[in-house]
C-alpha cells in the first residue's frame, strides 16, 4: 500500500481526495498539511510514497519549493494538484522534479489514475502535453526540446512573458530585479535562436495549448 500525504490550504480538498481513495486498496491517506512549514516538517517525520502538492501553499514558494522538497526528500514521489493551467505550469513542475501534474479541473477518476500512476513511479501528464513531448511543435519548429534546455528559471520568464507580463511584473512576481529579467530575455532569444521580443513572445505562445 502506497502512503499520501495531502498539502492544501482548502480543507474540501483534503476531504475530498481522501473520499475518492477511500475504496482504493491500494492507496492510504497518511495525513493532511495546510501550509509549508507543516509540510517540511511531516516529510522530517516521515516521507510519504506521494505527495500531493497545491503550488500555491502557505508558506511555500512554489517551484522553487518543489525543487528543495525533492532534493531534500527523494523517495517521495511529487503530484502538482493545482488551480493553474497545466499549459503553463505542468513541464515547469516536471523539470524542478514533480513526477505529475494535473489540474484541479480533473475528474475523480482522472485524480486517482493519476495518484496510483505517480506512486508506481511513472510521470503523469495530460494527453495534450504528452503528445507535445513526443511530436514537438508544428511549422517545422521542434519548440519542446528547446523548450526542454531552458533552465526552470527562464521557463518561468518564459510563461510570465507568453502571459503579457511587463519585465516589473516579472521580476515582483520571481523576487528578482528587472535587470536580471532582462538577461534572462537575451538568454531566451539566444536559446530559442529568434532577433527580438516580439517573436521570443510568438514562440512562448505557441508552447501554450490553446
Amino acid at each position: 500500500m502506497y502512503s499520501v500525504l495531502i498539502a492544501d490550504h482548502h480543507p474540501i480538498i483534503s476531504k475530498g481526495i481522501g473520499s475518492v481513495l477511500r475504496n482504493n486498496p491500494a492507496l492510504e491517506i497518511s495525513g493532511s498539511v495546510t501550509n509549508g512549514d507543516d509540510l517540511y516538517t511531516r516529510l522530517n517525520e516521515k516521507e510519504p510514497d506521494v505527495l500531493i502538492m497545491e503550488l500555491d501553499l502557505p508558506q511555500l514558494n512554489g517551484i522553487n519549493a518543489l525543487r528543495k522538497i525533492k532534493q531534500e526528500h527523494p523517495g517521495t514521489k511529487i503530484l502538482i494538484y493545482s488551480c493553474h493551467p497545466e499549459e503553463m505550469y505542468a513541464l515547469s513542475a516536471i523539470k524542478a522534479g514533480a513526477a505529475g501534474y494535473i489540474s484541479k479541473t480533473a475528474l475523480p477518476d482522472q485524480l486517482e489514475s493519476a495518484i496510483y500512476q505517480v506512486a508506481r513511479g511513472g510521470i503523469y501528464l495530460n494527453k495534450n502535453i504528452t503528445q507535445k513531448l513526443n511530436s514537438g511543435i508544428s511549422q517545422g519548429r521542434n519548440l519542446v526540446a528547446k523548450f526542454k534546455k531552458l533552465s526552470t528559471r527562464e521557463t518561468e520568464v518564459l510563461n510570465l512573458l507568453a502571459s503579457g507580463k511587463r519585465n516589473k511584473d516579472i521580476a515582483e512576481a520571481l523576487s528578482i530585479n528587472e535587470k536580471t529579467v532582462s538577461t534572462y530575455k537575451t538568454r531566451l532569444l539566444k536559446k530559442l535562436n529568434v532577433d527580438n521580443v516580439a517573436d521570443l513572445i510568438t514562440q512562448a505562445r505557441l508552447l501554450q495549448l490553446k
